[in-house]
């Protein structure tokens, strides 16, 4: 294993939430081989979803990506776990930071983290419109 290869190895995240599991498959692929950033960005904003509705409990929408980081790109096989911290919680928003690691196929144990994203999820009521968090 080269030396870059080496440095880019890390430890899972301890002070966040494992909020989803996934493998791409090559459908997902690009013309390079590669998954698709559109793909990895579904995913993201799918995982970033997960710690606002607990909050929000019922409708949100996905209002802002303020970061989106692509560090290594994600293979076909690769294990990839997201996990999520809510940055902050406003009148009728929610941040999350959401880092993406990726267990490669033919290293499983060791992990690279692929991308990084801070998103901001609104609260909404049935017209669309945004309401307020309850306190909790």
């Amino acid at each position: 294993m080269s030396t870059q290869a080496r440095a880019a190895l890390t430890d899972l995240p301890t002070d966040q939430e494992l909020v989803l599991k996934v493998i791409p498959l090559p459908a997902d692929c690009n013309a390079n081989g590669d998954i698709f950033g559109g793909w990895v960005m579904a995913q993201v904003d799918l995982a970033g979803s997960v710690l606002p509705a607990r909050y929000t409990k019922g409708r949100m929408a996905t209002v802002a990506v303020k970061e989106f980081v692509f560090k290594q790109p994600v293979r076909v096989g690769d294990i990839l776990s997201f996990f999520a911290k809510v940055d902050r919680i406003g009148r009728t928003s929610v941040t999350v930071n959401v880092e993406v690691y990726a267990e490669r196929y033919f290293a499983q144990g060791q992990y690279a983290k692929v991308t990084q994203a801070t998103l901001t999820y609104v609260a909404i009521d049935e017209a669309g419109q945004p309401r307020e968090i309850a306190k909790t």
